[in-house]
């Protein structure tokens, strides 16, 4: 898949999650296969950048891979700004949401509420696209409510402003993440324009990959919540892809390697108050089965640096003599 002047190397991506798709953790994913890693979305409006949050989300150093960075907002001239200033930060794609369906993002017009205002959709297009030289990419989702569902026109209108490919969400803004995705209106999208169009939602597994790929003749897969915990997924899936295979199960080894690395990459970017309380949530994510429960709650009461390594540790050393 090409996106401007880039060649991906395979059809897995990582979808921009607030919250979770920090450096660490795009970059655990690109480790692991993933051909592009989005980053969290970021507000356009400049009276919130002075913050720890955005600035660590404007930062590029020490970036592996394609840098694309995602913005949000409703006003075309803040979006095209906010492009301009990550493209001078080191931004090498800019990702235009519009597909968030939160509410304290809807409430200000922008994300998935965008997709009600189809003209101020092409003008936050048309100013970010004019702004930047660039690739700009676009996520949405499939409309706002199952029975508004006009992403074939909001597609279009992305393509004619010179999108450079298309994510979309199988779900609508109304559903939030509520049942489960639909891929027919991503084969119609996929079927009615020419750019790249990438496939997202629910997709957790190499053969539903293998599957929502078939069925939309989508170009690429957009993986979100199915790699929390998960940052191997994106192996597991291209192996499939490539082979019809499933690999064998991660190695006890080598999770506990990618846990305590994760980790002390969230300590050294965020520093070990920050820190330690965002590797509870990850750690959460690892550690997800029922049986695991005590250990999350043991872990989450844990207040050091040293004290969370050392758990994990003991845990780990537990897991090979059993």
């Amino acid at each position: 898949m090409q996106i401007g002047p880039y060649q991906l190397k395979n059809q897995l991506i990582v979808a921009p999650m607030a919250g979770v798709t920090d450096q660490p953790f795009r970059n655990l994913c690109l480790r692991y296969g993933a051909a592009l890693a989005v980053s969290e979305m970021l507000s356009s409006n400049p009276e919130v950048w002075d913050t720890d949050k955005s600035r660590q989300r404007m930062t590029h150093a020490g970036e592996n891979g394609i840098r694309s960075v995602q913005i949000a907002g409703a006003d075309p001239d803040m979006m095209a700004h906010a492009a301009v200033v990550n493209v001078q930060q080191g931004a090498q794609i800019i990702d235009i949401n519009m597909g968030c369906p939160a509410k304290k993002v809807n409430k200000k017009l922008a994300g998935s509420a965008l997709l009600q205002q189809p003209e101020q959709v092409k003008a936050i297009l048309q100013a970010v696209v004019a702004a930047v030289d660039v690739p700009v990419t676009l996520k949405i989702r499939t409309g706002w409510a199952p029975e508004h569902r006009n992403g074939i026109q909001i597609a279009q209108i992305a393509e004619d402003c010179g999108i450079a490919s298309l994510a979309v969400h199988g779900r609508t803004r109304q559903c939030m993440y509520k049942g489960e995705a639909e891929y027919d209106t991503i084969a119609a999208i996929k079927q009615n324009v020419s750019i790249p169009v990438v496939a997202n939602g629910d997709i957790c597994t190499p053969e539903k990959a293998r599957f929502v790929l078939d069925h939309t003749g989508a170009d690429a897969v957009m993986i979100g919540r199915g790699a929390q915990g998960r940052p191997w997924v994106f192996r597991e899936i291209q192996h499939y892809l490539e082979t019809g295979n499933k690999l064998a199960p991660i190695e006890v080894d080598e999770k506990r390697r990618v846990m305590l690395e994760h980790l002390k990459d969230l300590y050294a970017l965020y520093g070990e108050y920050k820190g330690l309380r965002i590797a509870r949530k990850h750690v959460g994510w690892y550690l997800d089965q029922e049986a695991q429960r005590p250990l999350r709650a043991e872990f989450n009461r844990l207040e050091t640096v040293e004290e969370q390594c050392s758990m994990l540790e003991r845990y780990f050393d537990e897991l090979v003599k059993n």
